[in-house]
């Protein structure tokens, strides 16, 4: 775990190349634009050829959607308490965001006319589910029941095969019990070029939502324009502000947590004013580490992604976190703190308070999609909600008299501009 401090030269000028250290990757943008540009021309072929040259995976045309039996199977080989967790999962998910439900509404504007919006669920959309080091079977549910909430008619669902062909029993077991029927076992760039642009075969879509690494990052960024794009949501990240009263236990288990989702690139860090709680947090972590499953993958995250920042009080720790803008903010600071403390925080994709509160609980049941931005874009981004299923159009419309209202606004504007047309267009209805 590196160790910045907030008082030395130079401190920010290191903790942007920290944050940045997720874009640092090699250029992948040739490969991704050579994949893409494949599926576009080639369709189905591309994407059975490329996967079987990266993911080294045979499969045929008529084997690129799953089956209604293969998702009814795997449904069924859940455990009691397996399928009871994903219900629950699906009912807090709903819970939460059905307050954000968007509602249709008309009203009179100054002039007279009638104005309002109007909110329709978007057509078709594609949801990609990452699955090549381990299956998420929980983002299968925060994306996908969001778009059933939002009444989306059809929903496409984009995850890659396991080696043997099949897709992960789990994710096929969720997707069947959030009711998707649409499913096809294709991964990476294939799967963003095939919802981008379509096949024989499978229908292209108009938005596409989900996270992937930095390959799906990039063809998403790609194909931005021809589809609309989620938040484009890149690896994992994690920040804890801790102060006097924090645990080093509880810190070392939430860091280690996001650290095993296993790109390598994910960002941790640890923001405290107790120089003894950083060494703590180091010793904890050496310990739990020793029995984890992934601790080879959480091994280059501590090597690599892995921050400690020592700061003389809990003001320039907000400081930094809205800085960075995290995708994850953990606060573990004494009650008296917690909420003058969130208050003070404007950038952080979710804020999780209090030390029994772990991000986990966002990971998989809390309610708010996991979909968050990364990458300092929670400056100006929020996290996948409802909303983002849907498009809106604008309402308006104008009587005889609430047009003569408008009349001298709309022909002071058409001199200003010199748009006579503009002009026209009002005053012919006046003659």
């Amino acid at each position: 775990m590196r160790q910045l401090n907030y008082s030395k030269p130079g401190f920010y000028i290191k903790l942007a190349r920290f944050c940045g250290r997720a874009n640092a990757v090699t250029d992948v943008k040739e490969v991704v634009a050579k994949i893409l540009r494949a599926v576009n021309e080639q369709g189905n072929k591309a994407i059975i050829d490329y996967t079987a040259k990266l993911d080294r995976v045979k499969l045929k045309k008529s084997g690129l959607r799953v089956t209604r039996e293969e998702l009814n199977s795997a449904a069924k080989i859940l455990t009691k308490d397996q399928r009871k967790a994903i219900k629950n999962a699906i009912h807090c998910v709903k819970e939460f965001h059905h307050k954000s439900l968007p509602q249709n509404w008309k009203r009179k504007n100054p002039h007279g006319g009638i104005v309002g919006e109007t909110y329709y669920p978007i057509n078709r959309v594609g949801v990609y589910i990452p699955g090549g080091i381990v299956p998420l079977v929980s983002t299968v549910i925060m994306t996908t029941t969001l778009a059933r909430l939002a009444r989306v008619p059809e929903i496409a669902v984009f995850t890659p095969p396991q080696s043997d062909g099949n897709v992960n029993s789990g994710v096929l077991a969720a997707l069947a019990i959030n009711g998707i029927e649409e499913v096809y076992r294709i991964g990476g760039v294939m799967a963003v070029g095939a919802m981008a642009y379509g096949t024989a075969t499978i229908p292209a879509v108009d938005k596409i939502f989900g996270p992937g690494n930095a390959y799906v990052f990039e063809a998403k960024k790609q194909v931005y324009g021809i589809v609309g794009l989620d938040l484009l949501p890149g690896p994992s990240e994690l920040m804890i502000i801790a102060d006097i009263t924090a645990r080093a236990d509880f810190i070392a288990a939430d860091l280690l947590a996001q650290a095993e989702h296993g790109t390598g690139m994910e960002n941790i860090c640890l923001i405290t004013n107790r120089k003894k709680l950083i060494e703590e947090v180091r010793a904890e972590i050496k310990t739990q580490l020793s029995d984890l499953n992934n601790k080879e993958c959480i091994k280059t995250v501590l090597r690599d992604g892995t921050l400690s920042i020592l700061v003389n009080n809990l003001d320039q720790a907000v400081e930094i976190a809205n800085y960075v803008a995290p995708e994850h903010l953990e606060l573990h600071v004494s009650k008296k703190y917690l909420n003058p403390l969130t208050k003070k925080i404007k950038n952080a994709g979710a804020i999780f308070m209090g030390e029994n509160t772990p991000t986990v609980l966002g990971d998989f049941a809390a309610g708010p999609s996991h979909v968050l931005p990364t990458g300092r874009t929670a400056r100006f981004m929020s996290g996948l909600r409802v909303t983002d299923f849907y498009r809106r159009s604008s309402i308006t419309q104008y009587s005889r008299k609430s047009l003569l209202d408008a009349q001298p606004v709309v022909e002071a504007f058409s001199k200003l501009e010199q748009l006579d047309a503009h002009g026209r267009s009002m005053q012919i209805r006046f003659k």
